[in-house]
Protein backbone atom coordinates (compact mmCIF):
# COMPACT_ATOMS: atom_id res chain seq x y z
CA UNK A 1 0.00 0.00 0.00
CA UNK A 2 1.31 3.43 -0.52
CA UNK A 3 -0.14 6.92 0.04
CA UNK A 4 -0.52 9.30 -2.69
CA UNK A 5 -2.41 12.95 -3.12
CA UNK A 6 -4.82 13.51 -0.64
CA UNK A 7 -4.09 11.06 1.74
CA UNK A 8 -5.82 8.47 -0.42
CA UNK A 9 -4.41 5.02 0.54
CA UNK A 10 -3.99 2.94 -2.84
CA UNK A 11 -4.14 -1.32 -2.70
CA UNK A 12 -3.55 -4.45 -4.21
CA UNK A 13 -6.89 -6.24 -4.59
CA UNK A 14 -6.59 -9.29 -6.44
CA UNK A 15 -5.82 -8.24 -10.04
CA UNK A 16 -7.22 -4.72 -9.45
CA UNK A 17 -5.67 -1.31 -8.22
CA UNK A 18 -7.75 0.24 -5.84
CA UNK A 19 -8.02 4.10 -4.22
CA UNK A 20 -9.50 4.57 -0.88
CA UNK A 21 -10.18 7.83 0.44
CA UNK A 22 -9.51 8.17 3.85
CA UNK A 23 -13.08 8.49 5.10
CA UNK A 24 -13.57 4.57 3.96
CA UNK A 25 -12.82 1.79 5.72
CA UNK A 26 -9.49 0.42 3.93
CA UNK A 27 -9.84 -2.58 1.55
CA UNK A 28 -7.99 -6.13 3.73
CA UNK A 29 -6.86 -8.12 1.82
CA UNK A 30 -8.67 -11.34 2.76
CA UNK A 31 -11.74 -10.30 1.60
CA UNK A 32 -10.48 -11.47 -2.16
CA UNK A 33 -11.92 -14.51 -0.69
CA UNK A 34 -15.14 -13.00 -1.03
CA UNK A 35 -14.65 -11.67 -4.86
CA UNK A 36 -13.06 -15.87 -5.35
CA UNK A 37 -16.01 -17.61 -4.00
CA UNK A 38 -18.54 -15.22 -5.52
CA UNK A 39 -16.80 -16.24 -8.90
CA UNK A 40 -17.27 -20.00 -8.50
CA UNK A 41 -20.42 -19.84 -7.72
CA UNK A 42 -21.49 -17.33 -10.69
CA UNK A 43 -19.88 -19.74 -12.84
CA UNK A 44 -23.03 -22.13 -12.69
CA UNK A 45 -25.38 -19.31 -11.79
CA UNK A 46 -28.40 -17.88 -13.20
CA UNK A 47 -27.90 -15.31 -16.28
CA UNK A 48 -28.05 -11.41 -14.35
CA UNK A 49 -26.11 -9.19 -12.65
CA UNK A 50 -23.96 -8.78 -9.17
CA UNK A 51 -25.66 -6.81 -6.79
CA UNK A 52 -22.75 -5.15 -4.23
CA UNK A 53 -24.55 -3.81 -0.69
CA UNK A 54 -22.66 -2.01 1.22
CA UNK A 55 -19.46 -1.81 -1.10
CA UNK A 56 -17.76 0.77 0.30
CA UNK A 57 -14.21 1.94 -2.02
CA UNK A 58 -16.12 -1.00 -4.15
CA UNK A 59 -12.87 -3.73 -4.61
CA UNK A 60 -15.43 -6.58 -3.84
CA UNK A 61 -17.88 -6.49 -6.45
CA UNK A 62 -15.12 -4.40 -8.93
CA UNK A 63 -13.27 -7.82 -8.47
CA UNK A 64 -16.16 -9.79 -9.19
CA UNK A 65 -16.86 -8.12 -12.36
CA UNK A 66 -13.49 -8.34 -13.38
CA UNK A 67 -13.54 -12.17 -13.49
CA UNK A 68 -17.02 -12.77 -14.34
CA UNK A 69 -17.85 -10.75 -17.07
CA UNK A 70 -20.86 -9.87 -15.18
CA UNK A 71 -22.76 -6.17 -14.93
CA UNK A 72 -22.36 -4.95 -11.64
CA UNK A 73 -24.61 -2.73 -9.55
CA UNK A 74 -23.11 -1.50 -6.41
CA UNK A 75 -24.86 0.20 -3.40
CA UNK A 76 -23.62 2.58 -0.27
CA UNK A 77 -25.19 5.41 1.94
CA UNK A 78 -21.93 7.46 1.93
CA UNK A 79 -21.45 9.65 -1.06
CA UNK A 80 -17.55 9.45 -0.75
CA UNK A 81 -17.72 5.53 -1.19
CA UNK A 82 -19.89 5.88 -4.60
CA UNK A 83 -17.41 8.69 -5.22
CA UNK A 84 -14.43 5.82 -4.85
CA UNK A 85 -16.51 2.99 -6.45
CA UNK A 86 -16.88 5.65 -9.90
CA UNK A 87 -13.41 6.17 -9.94
CA UNK A 88 -11.90 2.79 -9.36
CA UNK A 89 -14.75 1.66 -11.69
CA UNK A 90 -12.98 4.02 -14.34
CA UNK A 91 -9.30 3.05 -13.55
CA UNK A 92 -9.82 -0.79 -13.99
CA UNK A 93 -12.08 -0.26 -17.46
CA UNK A 94 -15.15 -1.11 -15.69
CA UNK A 95 -17.19 1.57 -16.13
CA UNK A 96 -19.55 0.76 -18.89
CA UNK A 97 -20.84 -2.45 -16.78
CA UNK A 98 -21.00 -0.75 -13.19
CA UNK A 99 -23.75 1.49 -11.70
CA UNK A 100 -23.05 2.69 -8.39
CA UNK A 101 -26.07 4.28 -6.63
CA UNK A 102 -26.07 6.02 -3.49
CA UNK A 103 -29.03 4.84 -0.56
CA UNK A 104 -29.43 2.63 2.23
CA UNK A 105 -29.92 -1.15 1.83
CA UNK A 106 -33.72 -0.91 2.32
CA UNK A 107 -34.72 1.62 -0.67
CA UNK A 108 -32.02 0.56 -3.67
CA UNK A 109 -34.02 -1.28 -5.29
CA UNK A 110 -37.17 -1.61 -7.25
CA UNK A 111 -39.21 -4.82 -6.64
CA UNK A 112 -38.59 -5.91 -9.41
CA UNK A 113 -35.45 -5.96 -9.80
CA UNK A 114 -33.45 -9.49 -9.69
CA UNK A 115 -29.88 -10.68 -9.60
CA UNK A 116 -27.72 -13.32 -10.23
CA UNK A 117 -25.53 -13.01 -6.74
CA UNK A 118 -26.00 -10.94 -4.07
CA UNK A 119 -22.73 -9.74 -2.13
CA UNK A 120 -22.69 -7.87 1.34
CA UNK A 121 -19.96 -6.46 3.32
CA UNK A 122 -22.34 -4.74 5.86
CA UNK A 123 -20.80 -3.09 9.18
CA UNK A 124 -20.98 -5.76 11.92
CA UNK A 125 -18.86 -4.35 14.82
CA UNK A 126 -21.18 -3.81 17.71
CA UNK A 127 -22.19 0.15 19.07
CA UNK A 128 -20.39 -0.40 22.13
CA UNK A 129 -17.22 -2.23 21.04
CA UNK A 130 -16.65 0.68 17.86
CA UNK A 131 -13.78 2.52 20.04
CA UNK A 132 -11.70 -0.37 19.99
CA UNK A 133 -11.26 0.50 16.34
CA UNK A 134 -9.77 4.16 16.24
CA UNK A 135 -8.39 3.34 13.11
CA UNK A 136 -11.88 2.42 11.59
CA UNK A 137 -14.32 5.13 10.33
CA UNK A 138 -17.20 4.51 13.15
CA UNK A 139 -19.96 5.05 10.65
CA UNK A 140 -18.71 2.54 8.44
CA UNK A 141 -18.30 -0.57 11.47
CA UNK A 142 -20.78 0.25 13.57
CA UNK A 143 -23.47 -2.29 13.02
CA UNK A 144 -25.68 -1.44 15.81
CA UNK A 145 -26.62 -2.92 19.12
CA UNK A 146 -25.72 -6.50 17.96
CA UNK A 147 -23.30 -5.83 15.26
CA UNK A 148 -26.58 -7.01 12.72
CA UNK A 149 -28.88 -4.37 12.03
CA UNK A 150 -27.53 -3.62 8.63
CA UNK A 151 -26.58 -7.57 7.87
CA UNK A 152 -30.41 -8.00 8.66
CA UNK A 153 -31.42 -5.87 5.79
CA UNK A 154 -28.96 -7.75 3.36
CA UNK A 155 -30.44 -10.81 4.21
CA UNK A 156 -34.15 -10.09 3.13
CA UNK A 157 -33.07 -8.05 0.56
CA UNK A 158 -31.12 -11.49 -0.41
CA UNK A 159 -34.78 -13.05 -0.37
CA UNK A 160 -36.44 -10.46 -2.41
CA UNK A 161 -34.15 -9.75 -5.13
CA UNK A 162 -31.91 -12.99 -5.71
CA UNK A 163 -33.22 -15.09 -8.69
CA UNK A 164 -34.23 -18.74 -7.61
CA UNK A 165 -30.83 -20.69 -8.01
CA UNK A 166 -28.73 -17.41 -7.29
CA UNK A 167 -26.10 -17.08 -4.44
CA UNK A 168 -25.46 -14.29 -1.79
CA UNK A 169 -22.27 -13.72 0.19
CA UNK A 170 -22.48 -12.01 3.93
CA UNK A 171 -19.30 -10.76 5.45
CA UNK A 172 -19.74 -10.66 9.20
CA UNK A 173 -17.19 -11.15 12.33
CA UNK A 174 -18.07 -14.93 13.53
CA UNK A 175 -20.17 -17.65 13.24
CA UNK A 176 -22.31 -16.29 15.90
CA UNK A 177 -23.18 -13.78 14.60
CA UNK A 178 -23.88 -15.88 11.31
CA UNK A 179 -26.51 -18.34 13.46
CA UNK A 180 -27.60 -15.38 15.26
CA UNK A 181 -29.51 -14.36 11.83
CA UNK A 182 -32.84 -15.25 11.07
CA UNK A 183 -33.55 -16.51 7.74
CA UNK A 184 -36.41 -15.83 5.39
CA UNK A 185 -37.68 -19.28 4.13
CA UNK A 186 -36.75 -17.83 0.76
CA UNK A 187 -32.97 -18.89 1.37
CA UNK A 188 -31.06 -21.84 2.54
CA UNK A 189 -28.21 -21.09 4.84
CA UNK A 190 -25.61 -23.23 2.78
CA UNK A 191 -21.82 -22.92 4.38
CA UNK A 192 -20.05 -20.44 6.68
CA UNK A 193 -16.41 -20.04 6.16
CA UNK A 194 -13.92 -18.75 9.16
CA UNK A 195 -11.17 -16.42 8.51
CA UNK A 196 -8.79 -14.70 10.62
CA UNK A 197 -10.50 -11.33 10.32
CA UNK A 198 -14.04 -12.57 9.71
CA UNK A 199 -16.37 -14.67 8.29
CA UNK A 200 -18.62 -15.60 4.72
CA UNK A 201 -21.70 -16.96 4.87
CA UNK A 202 -23.21 -18.20 1.96
CA UNK A 203 -26.79 -18.18 1.23
CA UNK A 204 -28.69 -19.56 -1.47
CA UNK A 205 -32.25 -18.86 -2.95
CA UNK A 206 -34.56 -21.58 -3.66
Amino acid sequence: MRTGLGDIATHGFGELTIDADPRLLQPRSWTVVQATWAEQLLATAPPGAVLDLCCGAGQIGLLVAHRTGRRLVAVDHDPVAVAQTRENAVRAGLAERIEVRCCGVESALDASESFAAIIADPPWVTHAEVTRFPEDPPGAIDGGSDGLGIARRCVEAMAQHLRPGGHGLLQLGSRSQAWALDIPKALTRKEIRTYDRGCLMRLDRR
